[in-house]
């Protein structure tokens, strides 16, 4: 049997961190951004946790259980 491959795309967006919470970045930060206001714009530069209820899904495409 082969070995299981990451996601990708998972790789790419998700970070653990040393307690093994799944840390992410925000979206909508990239582009059209004349029409959003400071305080959302820094609000969206900061990462922040994966909410715990899909914390499971991003696991299993990272292999991590």
């Amino acid at each position: 049997m082969p070995k299981m491959k990451t996601k990708s795309s998972a790789k790419k967006r998700f970070k653990l961190t040393g307690t093994g919470k799944i840390k992410r970045k925000h979206a909508y930060k990239s582009h059209i951004l004349t029409k959003k206001s400071k305080k959302r714009k820094l609000a969206l530069t900061h990462s922040t946790l994966v909410h715990a209820s899909d914390e499971s899904n991003v696991k299993t495409m990272l292999r991590l259980k």
